[in-house]
Protein backbone atom coordinates (compact mmCIF):
# COMPACT_ATOMS: atom_id res chain seq x y z
CA UNK A 1 0.00 0.00 0.00
CA UNK A 2 1.19 3.24 -0.74
CA UNK A 3 2.71 5.01 2.55
CA UNK A 4 2.64 8.78 3.03
CA UNK A 5 4.90 10.87 5.89
CA UNK A 6 3.74 13.80 7.18
CA UNK A 7 6.46 15.32 9.29
CA UNK A 8 7.65 17.97 10.60
CA UNK A 9 4.49 18.94 12.23
CA UNK A 10 3.05 19.74 15.29
CA UNK A 11 0.39 17.21 16.35
CA UNK A 12 -2.98 18.19 18.42
CA UNK A 13 -3.98 14.98 20.22
CA UNK A 14 -7.22 15.80 21.75
CA UNK A 15 -7.45 12.13 23.62
CA UNK A 16 -3.81 12.92 25.12
CA UNK A 17 -4.48 16.37 25.27
CA UNK A 18 -0.98 17.35 24.19
CA UNK A 19 0.88 19.00 21.48
CA UNK A 20 3.98 17.84 20.46
CA UNK A 21 6.61 17.83 17.35
CA UNK A 22 5.78 15.14 15.70
CA UNK A 23 5.19 12.76 12.28
CA UNK A 24 2.22 10.37 11.36
CA UNK A 25 2.62 7.79 9.00
CA UNK A 26 -0.66 7.36 6.83
CA UNK A 27 -1.15 3.82 4.78
CA UNK A 28 -4.44 2.30 3.82
CA UNK A 29 -6.82 4.89 4.80
CA UNK A 30 -5.64 4.86 8.02
CA UNK A 31 -2.88 6.52 10.67
CA UNK A 32 -0.01 3.80 10.72
CA UNK A 33 2.44 5.18 12.86
CA UNK A 34 2.91 8.10 15.21
CA UNK A 35 6.32 9.25 15.91
CA UNK A 36 6.67 12.16 18.27
CA UNK A 37 9.26 14.11 18.08
CA UNK A 38 12.59 14.07 15.40
CA UNK A 39 11.93 11.99 12.45
CA UNK A 40 14.95 9.27 12.57
CA UNK A 41 17.24 9.71 9.64
CA UNK A 42 16.17 7.46 6.38
CA UNK A 43 13.09 6.42 8.39
CA UNK A 44 10.14 4.84 6.31
CA UNK A 45 12.05 5.71 2.98
CA UNK A 46 9.57 3.83 0.64
CA UNK A 47 6.68 6.90 1.99
CA UNK A 48 5.79 10.31 0.26
CA UNK A 49 7.13 13.04 2.27
CA UNK A 50 4.72 16.17 3.56
CA UNK A 51 6.90 18.68 4.88
CA UNK A 52 4.49 20.54 7.20
CA UNK A 53 7.12 23.16 7.97
CA UNK A 54 5.97 23.26 11.42
CA UNK A 55 2.01 23.90 10.84
CA UNK A 56 -0.47 22.49 13.46
CA UNK A 57 -1.58 18.87 12.71
CA UNK A 58 -4.84 17.63 14.37
CA UNK A 59 -7.64 14.73 13.88
CA UNK A 60 -10.31 16.59 11.14
CA UNK A 61 -13.31 18.43 12.56
CA UNK A 62 -16.49 16.83 13.18
CA UNK A 63 -18.78 19.13 12.98
CA UNK A 64 -22.43 18.38 14.40
CA UNK A 65 -25.33 19.57 12.94
CA UNK A 66 -24.96 20.74 9.32
CA UNK A 67 -27.67 21.66 7.05
CA UNK A 68 -27.35 20.69 3.45
CA UNK A 69 -30.71 21.63 1.42
CA UNK A 70 -30.72 18.57 0.24
CA UNK A 71 -33.54 17.47 -1.05
CA UNK A 72 -35.67 20.09 -1.59
CA UNK A 73 -33.33 23.66 -2.18
CA UNK A 74 -30.37 22.68 -3.85
CA UNK A 75 -30.21 26.13 -5.06
CA UNK A 76 -28.84 26.74 -1.39
CA UNK A 77 -26.60 23.99 -0.70
CA UNK A 78 -26.13 21.03 -2.44
CA UNK A 79 -23.90 17.79 -1.01
CA UNK A 80 -20.80 18.69 -3.66
CA UNK A 81 -20.82 22.69 -2.82
CA UNK A 82 -21.28 21.42 0.76
CA UNK A 83 -18.17 18.87 0.61
CA UNK A 84 -16.07 21.45 -1.31
CA UNK A 85 -17.08 24.21 1.71
CA UNK A 86 -16.46 21.58 4.37
CA UNK A 87 -12.85 20.25 3.33
CA UNK A 88 -11.62 24.10 2.88
CA UNK A 89 -12.51 24.79 6.37
CA UNK A 90 -10.77 20.86 7.84
CA UNK A 91 -14.36 19.56 8.21
CA UNK A 92 -13.96 15.78 7.66
CA UNK A 93 -17.11 14.69 8.87
CA UNK A 94 -20.46 16.41 8.68
CA UNK A 95 -22.98 15.25 10.68
CA UNK A 96 -26.24 16.44 8.45
CA UNK A 97 -30.12 17.78 9.79
CA UNK A 98 -32.92 15.87 8.47
CA UNK A 99 -34.60 19.50 8.32
CA UNK A 100 -34.92 18.81 4.76
CA UNK A 101 -37.76 19.11 2.26
CA UNK A 102 -38.92 16.44 2.55
CA UNK A 103 -37.78 16.15 6.10
CA UNK A 104 -35.52 12.79 6.52
CA UNK A 105 -37.62 10.66 7.89
CA UNK A 106 -37.71 7.22 5.96
CA UNK A 107 -35.79 4.81 5.18
CA UNK A 108 -36.24 5.92 1.22
CA UNK A 109 -35.13 9.68 2.04
CA UNK A 110 -32.32 8.21 4.22
CA UNK A 111 -31.06 6.12 1.66
CA UNK A 112 -31.33 8.75 -1.29
CA UNK A 113 -29.20 11.20 1.10
CA UNK A 114 -26.55 8.98 1.80
CA UNK A 115 -26.17 8.22 -2.08
CA UNK A 116 -26.03 11.67 -3.38
CA UNK A 117 -23.62 12.13 -0.27
CA UNK A 118 -21.31 9.42 -1.29
CA UNK A 119 -21.74 10.61 -4.64
CA UNK A 120 -20.57 14.18 -4.35
CA UNK A 121 -19.33 15.06 -0.99
CA UNK A 122 -15.63 15.07 -0.59
CA UNK A 123 -16.06 15.07 3.36
CA UNK A 124 -17.52 11.88 5.22
CA UNK A 125 -21.24 12.12 5.59
CA UNK A 126 -22.96 10.85 8.80
CA UNK A 127 -27.23 12.11 8.26
CA UNK A 128 -29.36 12.22 10.98
CA UNK A 129 -32.88 11.27 10.80
CA UNK A 130 -36.06 13.20 12.14
CA UNK A 131 -37.76 11.78 15.57
CA UNK A 132 -40.74 12.69 14.66
CA UNK A 133 -42.77 12.06 11.20
CA UNK A 134 -42.72 15.06 9.14
CA UNK A 135 -40.65 16.40 12.28
CA UNK A 136 -44.44 17.16 13.18
CA UNK A 137 -44.24 16.21 17.06
CA UNK A 138 -47.55 13.97 16.54
CA UNK A 139 -46.19 10.41 16.19
CA UNK A 140 -42.73 8.79 15.96
CA UNK A 141 -40.33 7.53 12.99
CA UNK A 142 -39.10 3.79 12.06
CA UNK A 143 -36.37 4.74 14.40
CA UNK A 144 -34.92 0.92 14.32
CA UNK A 145 -35.29 1.14 10.66
CA UNK A 146 -33.63 4.73 9.70
CA UNK A 147 -30.74 3.40 12.57
CA UNK A 148 -30.11 0.74 10.17
CA UNK A 149 -30.68 2.59 7.13
CA UNK A 150 -27.59 5.05 8.53
CA UNK A 151 -28.66 7.13 10.58
CA UNK A 152 -26.36 8.22 13.40
CA UNK A 153 -28.77 10.07 15.73
CA UNK A 154 -32.52 11.50 15.45
CA UNK A 155 -33.82 15.10 15.87
CA UNK A 156 -37.20 17.00 14.67
CA UNK A 157 -34.02 19.95 14.41
CA UNK A 158 -35.21 23.39 15.81
CA UNK A 159 -38.65 22.24 16.11
CA UNK A 160 -39.30 21.12 19.51
CA UNK A 161 -41.76 18.41 20.32
CA UNK A 162 -44.44 19.59 22.30
CA UNK A 163 -46.46 16.89 23.48
CA UNK A 164 -44.62 15.61 26.14
CA UNK A 165 -46.17 12.00 26.43
CA UNK A 166 -44.92 11.87 22.27
CA UNK A 167 -41.74 12.76 23.12
CA UNK A 168 -41.50 10.56 26.55
CA UNK A 169 -42.51 7.14 24.17
CA UNK A 170 -39.78 8.17 21.49
CA UNK A 171 -37.45 8.57 23.88
CA UNK A 172 -38.07 5.49 25.95
CA UNK A 173 -38.35 3.73 22.56
CA UNK A 174 -35.04 5.18 21.45
CA UNK A 175 -33.54 4.19 24.51
CA UNK A 176 -34.32 0.56 23.86
CA UNK A 177 -32.32 0.68 20.73
CA UNK A 178 -29.94 2.86 21.98
CA UNK A 179 -30.23 5.74 20.19
CA UNK A 180 -28.86 9.13 20.40
CA UNK A 181 -31.79 12.18 20.48
CA UNK A 182 -30.94 15.62 19.76
CA UNK A 183 -33.23 18.35 21.52
CA UNK A 184 -33.65 21.79 20.70
CA UNK A 185 -33.89 23.68 23.96
CA UNK A 186 -36.00 26.66 23.68
CA UNK A 187 -39.20 26.70 25.02
CA UNK A 188 -42.09 27.25 22.09
CA UNK A 189 -44.21 29.54 23.84
CA UNK A 190 -41.60 31.85 24.95
CA UNK A 191 -39.45 31.94 21.91
CA UNK A 192 -42.24 32.01 19.18
CA UNK A 193 -41.53 35.17 17.13
CA UNK A 194 -38.51 36.43 18.99
CA UNK A 195 -35.22 37.18 17.33
CA UNK A 196 -33.29 39.28 19.84
CA UNK A 197 -32.55 38.04 23.57
CA UNK A 198 -34.39 40.23 25.99
CA UNK A 199 -32.93 43.07 27.40
CA UNK A 200 -32.33 46.94 27.61
CA UNK A 201 -30.43 46.46 24.11
CA UNK A 202 -33.29 44.40 22.13
CA UNK A 203 -35.62 47.27 23.36
CA UNK A 204 -34.34 49.93 22.64
CA UNK A 205 -33.69 48.55 19.11
CA UNK A 206 -37.36 47.65 19.03
CA UNK A 207 -36.96 43.67 18.21
CA UNK A 208 -39.27 41.01 19.55
CA UNK A 209 -37.51 39.81 22.10
CA UNK A 210 -37.10 36.04 24.34
CA UNK A 211 -36.01 35.56 27.54
CA UNK A 212 -32.94 33.16 28.17
CA UNK A 213 -35.16 31.71 30.66
CA UNK A 214 -36.63 29.81 27.55
CA UNK A 215 -33.72 28.36 27.17
CA UNK A 216 -33.40 26.54 30.93
CA UNK A 217 -37.28 25.65 30.36
CA UNK A 218 -36.73 23.61 28.06
CA UNK A 219 -33.43 22.23 29.17
CA UNK A 220 -35.08 21.13 32.61
CA UNK A 221 -38.18 19.36 30.84
CA UNK A 222 -35.68 17.35 28.43
CA UNK A 223 -33.53 16.01 31.55
CA UNK A 224 -36.85 15.31 33.80
CA UNK A 225 -37.88 13.09 30.39
CA UNK A 226 -34.59 11.85 29.90
CA UNK A 227 -34.36 10.76 34.01
CA UNK A 228 -38.03 9.31 33.41
CA UNK A 229 -36.64 7.25 29.95
CA UNK A 230 -32.78 6.79 30.57
CA UNK A 231 -32.41 7.41 26.90
CA UNK A 232 -29.03 9.22 25.52
CA UNK A 233 -29.77 12.56 25.06
CA UNK A 234 -27.71 15.25 23.45
CA UNK A 235 -28.94 19.74 23.88
CA UNK A 236 -27.91 21.20 20.42
CA UNK A 237 -27.01 24.68 21.67
CA UNK A 238 -26.60 25.50 25.04
CA UNK A 239 -26.10 29.31 24.96
CA UNK A 240 -27.07 31.01 28.58
CA UNK A 241 -25.59 31.13 31.60
CA UNK A 242 -29.02 30.22 33.23
CA UNK A 243 -29.13 26.88 31.59
CA UNK A 244 -25.30 25.60 32.49
CA UNK A 245 -26.57 24.72 36.08
CA UNK A 246 -29.33 22.57 35.23
CA UNK A 247 -26.90 20.52 32.47
CA UNK A 248 -24.32 20.25 35.09
CA UNK A 249 -26.69 18.78 37.76
CA UNK A 250 -28.47 16.07 35.35
CA UNK A 251 -24.04 15.25 34.54
CA UNK A 252 -23.21 14.64 37.90
CA UNK A 253 -26.69 12.70 38.41
CA UNK A 254 -25.32 10.32 35.94
CA UNK A 255 -27.98 10.97 33.20
CA UNK A 256 -26.66 10.48 29.72
CA UNK A 257 -26.45 13.77 28.25
CA UNK A 258 -24.01 15.94 26.25
CA UNK A 259 -24.33 19.54 25.02
CA UNK A 260 -23.01 22.10 21.89
CA UNK A 261 -22.60 25.07 21.34
CA UNK A 262 -22.56 27.11 17.80
CA UNK A 263 -18.94 28.50 17.50
CA UNK A 264 -21.21 31.96 16.50
CA UNK A 265 -22.47 31.87 19.97
CA UNK A 266 -19.00 31.23 21.32
CA UNK A 267 -17.40 34.44 19.51
CA UNK A 268 -20.21 37.42 18.69
CA UNK A 269 -22.62 38.51 21.01
CA UNK A 270 -26.30 40.89 21.01
CA UNK A 271 -24.35 43.94 19.75
CA UNK A 272 -23.70 42.43 16.90
CA UNK A 273 -26.78 43.27 15.53
CA UNK A 274 -26.71 46.79 16.18
CA UNK A 275 -26.91 47.53 12.37
CA UNK A 276 -29.91 45.10 11.91
CA UNK A 277 -27.36 42.91 9.58
CA UNK A 278 -29.52 39.82 8.87
CA UNK A 279 -25.91 37.82 8.42
CA UNK A 280 -26.49 37.96 12.08
CA UNK A 281 -29.98 36.72 12.58
CA UNK A 282 -29.54 33.28 14.54
CA UNK A 283 -31.78 30.38 16.37
CA UNK A 284 -31.29 30.58 19.11
CA UNK A 285 -30.62 34.94 18.33
CA UNK A 286 -27.16 35.85 19.78
CA UNK A 287 -26.61 36.57 23.58
CA UNK A 288 -25.42 38.78 26.17
CA UNK A 289 -21.35 39.18 26.04
CA UNK A 290 -22.34 37.40 29.75
CA UNK A 291 -24.02 34.37 28.32
CA UNK A 292 -20.95 34.42 25.60
CA UNK A 293 -18.72 34.51 28.38
CA UNK A 294 -20.47 31.42 30.64
CA UNK A 295 -20.51 29.45 27.39
CA UNK A 296 -17.02 29.49 26.82
CA UNK A 297 -16.12 28.86 30.16
CA UNK A 298 -18.36 25.77 30.35
CA UNK A 299 -16.60 24.27 27.19
CA UNK A 300 -13.17 25.24 28.92
CA UNK A 301 -14.37 23.44 31.73
CA UNK A 302 -15.64 20.29 29.73
CA UNK A 303 -19.23 21.17 30.55
CA UNK A 304 -20.34 21.64 27.05
CA UNK A 305 -19.27 19.03 25.22
CA UNK A 306 -19.19 19.60 21.86
CA UNK A 307 -18.63 23.18 19.42
CA UNK A 308 -20.14 23.25 15.60
CA UNK A 309 -20.82 25.13 12.79
CA UNK A 310 -24.71 24.80 13.15
CA UNK A 311 -23.82 25.60 8.94
CA UNK A 312 -27.48 26.94 8.07
CA UNK A 313 -27.32 28.00 4.34
CA UNK A 314 -29.95 31.00 3.07
CA UNK A 315 -30.21 32.42 -0.35
CA UNK A 316 -29.77 36.41 -0.49
CA UNK A 317 -33.38 36.71 -0.98
CA UNK A 318 -34.80 35.09 2.50
CA UNK A 319 -32.40 37.60 3.85
CA UNK A 320 -32.13 40.50 2.62
CA UNK A 321 -35.06 41.46 4.21
CA UNK A 322 -36.25 43.37 7.33
CA UNK A 323 -34.40 41.91 10.14
CA UNK A 324 -38.20 40.76 12.22
CA UNK A 325 -38.95 38.49 8.89
CA UNK A 326 -35.54 37.31 7.19
CA UNK A 327 -34.59 33.75 7.66
CA UNK A 328 -32.38 32.36 10.55
CA UNK A 329 -28.82 31.06 10.35
CA UNK A 330 -25.73 31.42 8.91
CA UNK A 331 -23.06 29.11 6.84
CA UNK A 332 -20.16 28.27 9.02
CA UNK A 333 -18.46 25.25 7.53
CA UNK A 334 -15.45 27.36 6.09
CA UNK A 335 -15.04 29.50 9.23
CA UNK A 336 -15.75 27.07 11.83
CA UNK A 337 -11.86 27.09 12.51
CA UNK A 338 -10.81 30.31 12.65
CA UNK A 339 -13.74 31.45 14.07
CA UNK A 340 -13.04 28.79 17.08
CA UNK A 341 -9.23 29.82 17.01
CA UNK A 342 -10.33 33.62 18.74
CA UNK A 343 -10.64 31.65 22.13
CA UNK A 344 -7.32 30.47 21.25
CA UNK A 345 -5.49 33.27 20.69
CA UNK A 346 -7.55 35.48 23.57
CA UNK A 347 -6.45 32.60 25.86
CA UNK A 348 -9.65 30.59 26.95
CA UNK A 349 -8.67 27.22 24.95
CA UNK A 350 -5.36 25.50 24.16
CA UNK A 351 -5.55 23.94 20.70
CA UNK A 352 -5.74 20.06 22.17
CA UNK A 353 -8.74 21.17 24.08
CA UNK A 354 -10.09 23.02 21.18
CA UNK A 355 -10.19 20.04 19.12
CA UNK A 356 -11.33 17.64 22.00
CA UNK A 357 -14.99 19.89 21.23
CA UNK A 358 -14.58 20.14 17.50
CA UNK A 359 -13.08 16.30 16.95
CA UNK A 360 -12.95 14.09 19.58
CA UNK A 361 -15.93 14.75 21.55
CA UNK A 362 -18.63 14.51 18.64
CA UNK A 363 -16.89 11.53 17.17
CA UNK A 364 -17.37 9.61 20.68
CA UNK A 365 -21.03 10.53 21.22
CA UNK A 366 -21.63 9.18 17.89
CA UNK A 367 -19.89 6.17 18.58
CA UNK A 368 -17.97 7.01 15.28
CA UNK A 369 -14.08 6.25 14.74
CA UNK A 370 -12.44 9.56 13.85
CA UNK A 371 -11.45 12.71 16.07
CA UNK A 372 -8.46 11.08 17.01
CA UNK A 373 -3.94 11.08 15.95
CA UNK A 374 -3.85 7.07 17.12
CA UNK A 375 -2.46 4.10 15.46
CA UNK A 376 -5.31 2.56 13.11
CA UNK A 377 -7.38 5.69 13.60
CA UNK A 378 -8.93 7.18 9.98
CA UNK A 379 -6.12 9.33 8.65
CA UNK A 380 -9.00 12.28 8.73
CA UNK A 381 -6.56 15.23 8.96
CA UNK A 382 -6.57 18.89 9.15
CA UNK A 383 -3.11 20.82 8.72
CA UNK A 384 -3.54 24.19 9.38
CA UNK A 385 -1.33 27.65 10.13
CA UNK A 386 -3.27 29.02 13.80
CA UNK A 387 -1.43 32.49 13.14
CA UNK A 388 -2.21 33.23 9.59
CA UNK A 389 -3.96 36.19 9.61
CA UNK A 390 -6.71 36.98 6.59
CA UNK A 391 -9.62 39.44 6.10
CA UNK A 392 -12.56 37.35 5.23
CA UNK A 393 -14.47 37.93 2.02
CA UNK A 394 -17.23 36.18 1.51
CA UNK A 395 -17.29 35.97 -2.06
CA UNK A 396 -14.60 33.25 -1.70
CA UNK A 397 -16.50 30.85 0.22
CA UNK A 398 -17.34 27.62 -2.05
CA UNK A 399 -21.14 27.28 -0.25
CA UNK A 400 -23.55 28.02 -2.66
CA UNK A 401 -24.96 30.63 -0.29
CA UNK A 402 -22.82 33.11 1.39
CA UNK A 403 -24.49 33.87 4.49
CA UNK A 404 -21.76 34.59 7.28
CA UNK A 405 -21.46 37.07 10.16
CA UNK A 406 -17.64 36.99 9.58
CA UNK A 407 -17.69 38.52 6.11
CA UNK A 408 -15.18 41.71 6.10
CA UNK A 409 -13.54 40.16 10.10
CA UNK A 410 -10.50 39.85 10.96
CA UNK A 411 -9.49 36.45 11.59
CA UNK A 412 -6.51 33.90 12.32
CA UNK A 413 -5.80 30.48 11.09
CA UNK A 414 -6.36 29.05 7.32
CA UNK A 415 -6.20 25.73 6.67
CA UNK A 416 -3.13 24.25 4.55
CA UNK A 417 -4.09 20.47 3.74
CA UNK A 418 -7.23 17.83 4.34
CA UNK A 419 -7.27 14.88 4.13
CA UNK A 420 -9.71 12.12 4.35
CA UNK A 421 -9.16 8.40 4.85
CA UNK A 422 -5.53 9.41 3.25
CA UNK A 423 -6.57 11.12 0.77
CA UNK A 424 -5.94 15.03 0.32
CA UNK A 425 -8.89 16.50 -0.60
CA UNK A 426 -8.05 19.87 -0.46
CA UNK A 427 -5.02 21.95 -0.91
Amino acid sequence: MTQTLLHNARLIDPEAESETPGALLLEGGTIAEVIAGPLPEGAFPGATRIDCRGAALAPGIVDLGVKVSEPGERHKESFRSAGRAAVAGGVTTMVTRPDTSPPIDTPEVLEFVSRRAREDSLARVRPMAALTKGREGREMTEIGFLMDAGAVAFTDGLRVVENTKVYYRALTYARALGALVIGHVQEPGLSSGGVATAGKFASLRGLPHVSPMAERMALDRDIALIEMSGARYHADQITTARALPALERAKANGLDVTAGVSVHHLTLNEFDVADYRTFFKLTPPLRSEDDRMAAVEAVASGLIDVIGSFHTPQDEESKRLPFEVAASGAVGLETLLPAALRLVHDGHLGLPRLFRALSLNPARRLGLPSGRLARGAPADLVLFDPGAPFVLDRETLKSKSRNTPFDGARLQGKVIGTWVAGERVFE
